[in-house]
Protein backbone atom coordinates (compact mmCIF):
# COMPACT_ATOMS: atom_id res chain seq x y z
CA UNK A 1 0.00 0.00 0.00
CA UNK A 2 1.33 3.16 -0.99
CA UNK A 3 1.63 5.87 1.52
CA UNK A 4 1.10 9.37 0.75
CA UNK A 5 1.88 10.90 4.52
CA UNK A 6 5.15 12.44 2.81
CA UNK A 7 5.30 16.03 1.32
CA UNK A 8 2.96 17.17 -0.91
CA UNK A 9 5.27 17.16 -3.89
CA UNK A 10 5.31 13.13 -3.27
CA UNK A 11 1.52 12.51 -2.98
CA UNK A 12 1.07 14.61 -6.13
CA UNK A 13 3.71 12.65 -8.44
CA UNK A 14 2.25 9.83 -7.20
CA UNK A 15 -1.25 10.87 -8.10
CA UNK A 16 -0.46 11.82 -11.71
CA UNK A 17 1.83 8.61 -12.40
CA UNK A 18 -1.42 6.18 -11.93
CA UNK A 19 -3.82 8.15 -13.39
CA UNK A 20 -1.82 8.73 -16.69
CA UNK A 21 -1.45 4.97 -16.46
CA UNK A 22 -5.17 4.17 -16.15
CA UNK A 23 -5.63 6.96 -18.46
CA UNK A 24 -3.25 5.07 -21.05
CA UNK A 25 -4.43 1.80 -20.58
CA UNK A 26 -7.67 2.97 -21.21
CA UNK A 27 -7.26 4.67 -24.28
CA UNK A 28 -5.41 1.41 -25.82
CA UNK A 29 -7.98 -0.47 -24.63
CA UNK A 30 -11.11 1.46 -26.36
CA UNK A 31 -8.67 1.95 -29.51
CA UNK A 32 -9.15 -1.85 -29.80
CA UNK A 33 -12.99 -1.98 -29.78
CA UNK A 34 -14.43 -2.30 -32.44
CA UNK A 35 -16.49 0.67 -33.60
CA UNK A 36 -20.10 -0.40 -34.75
CA UNK A 37 -19.94 3.11 -37.28
CA UNK A 38 -17.10 1.78 -38.68
CA UNK A 39 -18.76 -1.64 -39.81
CA UNK A 40 -21.06 0.40 -41.69
CA UNK A 41 -20.30 2.08 -45.41
CA UNK A 42 -20.58 5.09 -45.27
CA UNK A 43 -24.05 6.38 -46.11
CA UNK A 44 -25.15 2.62 -45.85
CA UNK A 45 -26.43 2.70 -42.29
CA UNK A 46 -30.22 2.90 -43.49
CA UNK A 47 -30.04 -0.14 -45.24
CA UNK A 48 -28.06 -1.93 -42.26
CA UNK A 49 -31.17 -0.69 -40.19
CA UNK A 50 -34.09 -1.13 -42.65
CA UNK A 51 -32.38 -4.32 -45.07
CA UNK A 52 -36.07 -4.86 -46.46
CA UNK A 53 -35.97 -4.76 -50.62
CA UNK A 54 -37.10 -1.15 -51.78
CA UNK A 55 -39.81 -0.50 -53.99
CA UNK A 56 -38.61 2.97 -55.31
CA UNK A 57 -40.77 5.72 -57.10
CA UNK A 58 -40.21 8.72 -58.14
CA UNK A 59 -42.87 11.17 -58.27
CA UNK A 60 -42.58 13.63 -61.25
CA UNK A 61 -44.40 16.65 -61.14
CA UNK A 62 -45.39 19.86 -62.96
CA UNK A 63 -45.62 22.94 -61.13
CA UNK A 64 -45.65 25.20 -63.71
CA UNK A 65 -47.72 28.54 -63.53
CA UNK A 66 -50.75 26.87 -65.67
CA UNK A 67 -50.97 25.03 -62.33
CA UNK A 68 -51.73 27.73 -60.36
CA UNK A 69 -54.92 27.77 -58.01
CA UNK A 70 -57.18 24.66 -57.69
CA UNK A 71 -55.36 22.29 -59.16
CA UNK A 72 -52.14 23.38 -57.50
CA UNK A 73 -54.29 22.64 -54.08
CA UNK A 74 -55.15 19.63 -54.89
CA UNK A 75 -52.48 18.16 -55.76
CA UNK A 76 -51.10 19.14 -52.77
CA UNK A 77 -53.84 17.41 -51.18
CA UNK A 78 -53.53 14.61 -52.71
CA UNK A 79 -49.91 14.15 -51.65
CA UNK A 80 -51.05 14.50 -48.04
CA UNK A 81 -53.07 11.30 -48.82
CA UNK A 82 -50.38 9.38 -50.86
CA UNK A 83 -48.51 9.76 -47.06
CA UNK A 84 -51.46 8.54 -45.17
CA UNK A 85 -52.59 5.42 -47.48
CA UNK A 86 -48.81 4.46 -47.26
CA UNK A 87 -48.41 5.23 -43.95
CA UNK A 88 -51.34 3.07 -43.07
CA UNK A 89 -49.21 -0.51 -44.66
CA UNK A 90 -46.35 -0.90 -42.60
CA UNK A 91 -44.44 -3.28 -45.01
CA UNK A 92 -45.05 -0.44 -47.54
CA UNK A 93 -43.81 2.11 -45.17
CA UNK A 94 -40.30 -0.52 -44.90
CA UNK A 95 -40.32 -1.01 -48.29
CA UNK A 96 -41.77 1.75 -50.37
CA UNK A 97 -39.22 4.71 -51.25
CA UNK A 98 -40.35 7.92 -52.36
CA UNK A 99 -38.45 10.81 -54.60
CA UNK A 100 -39.84 14.03 -55.00
CA UNK A 101 -38.80 16.32 -58.46
CA UNK A 102 -40.67 19.20 -59.51
CA UNK A 103 -40.15 21.23 -62.69
CA UNK A 104 -40.00 24.32 -63.38
CA UNK A 105 -37.80 24.94 -62.68
CA UNK A 106 -36.09 21.80 -62.08
CA UNK A 107 -35.86 21.07 -58.31
CA UNK A 108 -35.22 18.01 -56.07
CA UNK A 109 -37.79 18.39 -53.13
CA UNK A 110 -36.72 14.84 -51.65
CA UNK A 111 -34.51 12.46 -52.72
CA UNK A 112 -35.50 9.22 -52.13
CA UNK A 113 -36.57 8.03 -48.59
CA UNK A 114 -39.11 5.24 -46.86
CA UNK A 115 -42.37 5.80 -46.65
CA UNK A 116 -42.22 6.38 -43.02
CA UNK A 117 -39.96 9.08 -43.38
CA UNK A 118 -41.46 10.82 -46.56
CA UNK A 119 -42.98 14.15 -45.69
CA UNK A 120 -45.19 15.77 -48.67
CA UNK A 121 -44.33 19.58 -49.61
CA UNK A 122 -46.45 22.07 -49.29
CA UNK A 123 -45.95 22.85 -53.45
CA UNK A 124 -46.12 26.31 -55.67
CA UNK A 125 -46.29 27.11 -58.78
CA UNK A 126 -43.19 28.64 -60.31
CA UNK A 127 -42.13 29.37 -64.18
CA UNK A 128 -42.37 27.27 -67.21
CA UNK A 129 -42.61 23.32 -67.82
CA UNK A 130 -38.94 21.96 -68.88
CA UNK A 131 -39.97 18.64 -68.35
CA UNK A 132 -36.86 17.22 -70.69
CA UNK A 133 -34.49 18.19 -68.22
CA UNK A 134 -37.19 16.83 -65.37
CA UNK A 135 -37.08 13.37 -67.03
CA UNK A 136 -33.00 13.53 -67.45
CA UNK A 137 -32.95 14.28 -63.35
CA UNK A 138 -35.30 11.87 -62.80
CA UNK A 139 -33.30 9.32 -64.45
CA UNK A 140 -30.41 10.18 -62.95
CA UNK A 141 -31.49 9.96 -59.16
CA UNK A 142 -33.04 6.32 -60.15
CA UNK A 143 -29.78 5.31 -61.29
CA UNK A 144 -27.57 6.92 -58.40
CA UNK A 145 -30.18 5.15 -55.92
CA UNK A 146 -29.95 1.59 -57.82
CA UNK A 147 -26.12 1.54 -57.45
CA UNK A 148 -26.49 2.31 -53.66
CA UNK A 149 -28.81 -0.73 -53.47
CA UNK A 150 -26.44 -2.52 -55.42
CA UNK A 151 -23.34 -1.42 -53.23
CA UNK A 152 -25.28 -2.58 -50.28
CA UNK A 153 -26.44 -5.32 -50.96
CA UNK A 154 -30.03 -4.60 -51.29
CA UNK A 155 -32.74 -6.07 -53.49
CA UNK A 156 -35.13 -3.61 -55.13
CA UNK A 157 -38.79 -3.89 -57.49
CA UNK A 158 -38.72 -2.03 -61.17
CA UNK A 159 -38.63 1.24 -60.07
CA UNK A 160 -41.84 3.49 -60.86
CA UNK A 161 -41.51 7.35 -62.53
CA UNK A 162 -44.82 8.91 -62.27
CA UNK A 163 -45.37 11.96 -64.03
CA UNK A 164 -47.85 14.92 -63.74
CA UNK A 165 -47.98 17.58 -65.98
CA UNK A 166 -50.88 20.33 -66.99
CA UNK A 167 -48.54 21.35 -70.69
CA UNK A 168 -46.41 20.85 -72.93
CA UNK A 169 -42.54 20.51 -72.81
CA UNK A 170 -40.86 24.31 -73.11
CA UNK A 171 -37.25 22.33 -73.39
CA UNK A 172 -35.50 19.84 -75.42
CA UNK A 173 -37.62 16.32 -74.22
CA UNK A 174 -36.34 13.50 -77.46
CA UNK A 175 -33.51 12.32 -75.60
CA UNK A 176 -35.25 12.39 -72.72
CA UNK A 177 -37.90 10.25 -74.52
CA UNK A 178 -35.01 7.91 -76.02
CA UNK A 179 -34.13 7.04 -72.41
CA UNK A 180 -37.33 6.49 -71.10
CA UNK A 181 -38.05 4.02 -73.59
CA UNK A 182 -34.49 2.07 -73.66
CA UNK A 183 -35.52 1.90 -69.83
CA UNK A 184 -38.73 0.18 -70.41
CA UNK A 185 -37.23 -1.81 -73.14
CA UNK A 186 -34.36 -2.98 -70.69
CA UNK A 187 -37.22 -3.48 -67.42
CA UNK A 188 -34.96 -1.00 -65.47
CA UNK A 189 -37.96 0.82 -64.70
CA UNK A 190 -41.87 1.73 -65.09
CA UNK A 191 -42.83 5.42 -66.79
CA UNK A 192 -46.15 6.22 -66.13
CA UNK A 193 -47.57 10.35 -67.41
CA UNK A 194 -50.45 11.05 -66.35
CA UNK A 195 -52.05 14.28 -67.73
CA UNK A 196 -54.12 16.70 -66.17
CA UNK A 197 -56.78 19.25 -68.17
CA UNK A 198 -54.35 21.20 -70.86
CA UNK A 199 -51.56 18.55 -71.47
CA UNK A 200 -50.07 17.76 -74.60
CA UNK A 201 -51.08 14.09 -74.85
CA UNK A 202 -49.39 13.66 -78.01
CA UNK A 203 -46.12 14.47 -76.79
CA UNK A 204 -46.68 12.09 -73.42
CA UNK A 205 -47.59 10.05 -75.88
CA UNK A 206 -44.06 9.98 -77.45
CA UNK A 207 -42.28 10.19 -74.36
CA UNK A 208 -44.07 7.22 -72.85
CA UNK A 209 -44.20 3.50 -73.85
CA UNK A 210 -47.49 3.43 -72.21
CA UNK A 211 -50.90 5.46 -73.29
CA UNK A 212 -51.12 8.23 -71.09
CA UNK A 213 -53.76 8.63 -68.55
CA UNK A 214 -55.86 11.94 -68.79
CA UNK A 215 -57.03 12.41 -64.83
CA UNK A 216 -60.75 13.14 -64.91
CA UNK A 217 -61.60 16.73 -63.28
CA UNK A 218 -59.05 17.53 -60.45
CA UNK A 219 -59.24 13.55 -58.96
CA UNK A 220 -55.48 13.93 -57.33
CA UNK A 221 -56.72 12.35 -54.19
CA UNK A 222 -57.61 9.02 -55.97
CA UNK A 223 -55.06 8.72 -58.39
CA UNK A 224 -52.74 9.20 -55.11
CA UNK A 225 -55.08 6.41 -53.39
CA UNK A 226 -54.23 4.44 -56.54
CA UNK A 227 -51.07 5.11 -56.56
CA UNK A 228 -50.18 3.78 -52.86
CA UNK A 229 -52.55 0.83 -53.39
CA UNK A 230 -50.40 -0.14 -56.49
CA UNK A 231 -47.07 0.52 -54.90
CA UNK A 232 -48.37 -1.42 -51.27
CA UNK A 233 -49.36 -4.35 -53.65
CA UNK A 234 -46.03 -4.40 -55.38
CA UNK A 235 -44.06 -3.97 -52.49
CA UNK A 236 -45.86 -7.44 -51.01
CA UNK A 237 -44.86 -9.70 -53.87
CA UNK A 238 -41.75 -11.21 -54.38
CA UNK A 239 -38.90 -9.39 -56.73
CA UNK A 240 -39.26 -9.84 -60.15
CA UNK A 241 -43.28 -10.88 -59.72
CA UNK A 242 -45.52 -9.64 -61.91
CA UNK A 243 -48.11 -8.05 -59.70
CA UNK A 244 -51.78 -7.30 -61.54
CA UNK A 245 -52.90 -3.68 -60.73
CA UNK A 246 -56.13 -2.38 -60.83
CA UNK A 247 -57.52 -0.28 -63.81
CA UNK A 248 -57.83 3.31 -63.12
CA UNK A 249 -59.63 3.66 -66.59
CA UNK A 250 -62.74 2.07 -65.53
CA UNK A 251 -66.35 4.25 -65.24
CA UNK A 252 -65.52 4.78 -61.56
CA UNK A 253 -62.17 5.29 -61.84
CA UNK A 254 -59.96 8.41 -61.46
CA UNK A 255 -58.05 8.22 -65.43
CA UNK A 256 -59.53 8.08 -68.96
CA UNK A 257 -57.71 6.93 -72.00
Amino acid sequence: MNDCSGSPCTCLSHFIHVNYYSLQRRVHVEDALPNPLDQVPFGGAEFAENPEPRCPCILLLDTSGSMKGEPMAQLNEGLVTFKDELSADALAQKRVEVALITFGPVQVHSDFQTADLFKPPHLETTGDTPMGAAILQALATLDQRKQAYKSNGISYYRPWIFLVTDGAPTDAWKEAAKKVHAGEEAKALSFFAVGVEGANFETLQEIAVRKPLKLKELRFRDLFIWLSNSLSAVSRSNVDEQVPLQNPSTPEGWASV
